[in-house]
């Protein structure tokens, strides 16, 4: 339909809306009926009244969230509530604002969602003879229904009001409450004890774009510049969004106490959002130690429509160094890195359930450990010290190990306690998709069962993941079981790990020797984790080999590399970090799809700060 706005002073044209159906209370009952004239004839004389009070005519801005509601006519604020409603929440601002009461304005703008064309009844409670459950809004969104529900703003004011009737705020405690943006806070240094953090993720939800209706009230409006999401409209991506999240962490950081924590919740499928986050925080300086799920048993509407999103959070937990860690980095030394893993293995869980069941804690995995090890000392500037055969020796030496995972010795007793009442051990789940993590899947295989290829095989068929990334070059499994492992020939004594397997799992193989040929035949062909020695050969000619295809696509004069070893890319990239060479990162990054280098921690990490020395020289 075409009309005149008074409002506005212009014409608008928007989609139809016709009454249907009234429920009203008489006495203690509630009663329904279909409009008669007489009530059709009541909403057409309150459509042509005249608002003796103001209200909102604020334009809503071009956004990714209000594109729908601008599609079907409603372009302005006061096209969200029917006319009866704006009036009546006009009158009652006018009451609130005068008392100047922020509490006052608190209750306005809780109450006001209900009192949108935006709010629905859940049809499905209705149809099966049940009352219906009016919902404010779909969640996420500014969507006006083809089916509508215009709820008593008298009413809903009054329930508040009753809620808030006595309510005053405590002066026991002190209590500071900011508007500002995180990325600059007023607090001082090294202040807080602890921090939650539930940040935007992505493109979940649009804040300024969903606000916008209930701060065209307070006349007050979100300065989007600095918010942190990824949003066409105001042309951010997730570089943007990045960049605006470590900001916020960095603040973070620097008012939190040395040695507390810092707890964010997460909730997004997209493995650049998560590695954006993770980056994030690592340029900010925390350092990782648990991430859990929770269910927060009622979702989104995005998470129970679509089939992409994530049903539960997940729960970030991240510490500040302690002053006593950050001055051992002067020593500069392999003493450092074990001052940080014991640092950091007592901030971590001791012990993790689900259902009775003992979880695998793969934060205490060395090769996670090496990790976290590796960004620590990246972020700090400082060269690493060991490689990752050395740090895993070392764990050997000065650390327990239960399970595959690490363990300070106190730690240990409680860990036991729990396992004794488990009936199998932990079991970490490794999800193939591309040459480290099937790597990472053949030592886990290998090192619990010494096996021939043609038992290896099939076992590792059923691990490769559908999701295998599309740039990565498939390897074979006979390379990379001769480039990383060892396979026992039949020469001299039968290697300690397949001579434990075999007489632990063959009766008949018990109490032999390991030049008894019995043994002998039975071990032979089978591939196995080398010791620790080993290993540094290994990794060394790997290496060598990975430098060598890293040069390729260094020397590569095509725009775009449409096949690729990341492994390559991760050790050109390591190397070049050490060699200060930040311009070869710089440009073989733009050889490689933006998603490789948005979805891999690490390159992203070395990509960033690469970009960041570039800038500064």
């Amino acid at each position: 339909v075409t009309r005149y706005d008074k409002a506005i002073n212009q014409t608008v044209r928007q989609a139809k809306q016709v009454p249907v159906l009234i429920n009203y209370t008489y006495g203690k009952k509630r009663h329904e009926k279909t409009p008669d004239d007489f009530d059709l004839a009541l909403i057409e004389k309150i459509e042509g009244l005249d608002i003796p009070y103001w209200f909102p005519t604020d334009e809503l801005p071009k956004g990714d969230k209000t594109g729908e509601p601008i599609r079907i006519g409603s372009t302005h604020t006061h096209h969200f509530y029917t006319k009866r409603n704006r009036s009546s929440l006009a009158k009652i601002w006018e009451m609130v604002s005068n008392t100047r009461k922020a509490s006052e304005c608190f209750w306005y703008t809780s109450a006001i969602v209900w009192c949108q064309k935006t709010a629905r009844l859940q049809m499905a409670n209705y149809f099966k003879g049940g009352g219906g459950v009016i919902v404010p809004t779909l969640s996420g969104t500014l969507y006006i229904g083809s089916t509508t529900i215009e709820t008593n703003a008298i009413e809903r004011f009054l329930l508040r009001s009753r809620i808030f009737n006595g309510f005053e705020f405590s002066h026991e405690r002190e209590v500071f409450i900011s508007s500002n943006s995180s990325s600059k806070l007023r607090t001082s240094d090294n202040s807080l004890d602890y921090i939650f953090l539930d940040p935007p993720f992505g493109s979940n939800l649009m804040y300024s774009e969903l606000n916008f209706l209930w701060e065209s009230w307070l006349k007050i409006f979100t300065n989007n510049k600095f918010e942190a999401i990824e949003n066409k409209s105001q042309r951010k991506n997730i570089d943007d969004y990045r960049h605006l999240m470590t900001q916020c962490f960095c603040e973070a950081y620097r008012i939190l106490k040395p040695g507390h924590w810092m707890t964010i919740e997460f909730s997004n499928t997209q493995a650049s959002i998560w590695n954006a986050i993770q980056t994030s925080l690592q340029e900010a300086g925390f350092i990782v130690a648990n991430v859990s799920a929770i269910d927060k048993k009622k979702g989104s509407f995005n998470s129970v429509t679509t089939t992409t999103s994530v049903k539960q959070d997940l729960v970030i937990s991240a510490y500040k160094p302690t002053l006593a860690l950050e001055q051992s980095l002067k020593r500069r030394d392999e003493n450092t890195v074990w001052e940080f893993v014991r640092v950091h293995l007592s901030n971590l869980p001791h012990v993790k359930t689900k259902q009775g069941e003992l979880q695998f804690i793969a934060e205490r995995d060395p090769r996670i450990l090496y990790d976290r090890m590796i960004s620590y000392f990246f972020q700090r500037g400082i060269p690493i010290p060991l490689s990752s055969a050395d740090f895993q020796a070392g764990l050997i030496e000065k650390f327990a190990e239960r399970d595959g995972m690490v363990f300070l010795p106190d730690q240990l007793a409680a860990y036991d306690k729990k396992r004794i009442q488990t009936a199998s051990a932990p079991q970490l789940e490794l999800f193939v998709y591309d040459e480290k993590s099937s790597i990472d899947w053949l030592h886990h295989f290998l090192k619990q069962r010494p096996s021939t290829y043609q038992d290896i095989q099939p076992e590792f068929m059923k691990q490769l993941s559908a999701s295998w990334r599309k740039y990565e070059i498939r390897p074979e499994l006979q390379d990379l079981l001769e480039k990383n492992f060892l396979r026992y020939e039949g020469n001299g004594e039968v290697p300690s790990q397949i001579h434990r397997y075999l007489s632990s799992n063959f009766k008949d193989l018990r109490n032999l020797e390991k030049l008894d040929p019995r043994l002998v035949a039975k071990a032979k062909e089978r591939w196995y984790v080398p010791d620790t020695n080993k290993i540094s050969d290994l990794e060394k000619m790997r290496l060598k080999e990975l430098l060598k295809q890293f040069e390729t696509y260094r020397q590569a004069t095509t725009k775009k590399i449409k096949e690729f070893r990341i492994e390559a890319i991760r050790a050109g990239f390591k190397q070049a970090w050490t060699d200060k060479d930040y311009r070869t990162i710089a440009n073989v990054a733009q050889k490689l799809p933006d998603s490789v280098i948005e979805e891999d921690e690490k390159l992203l990490l070395y990509h960033d700060n690469a970009l960041n020395r570039l800038g500064e020289d």
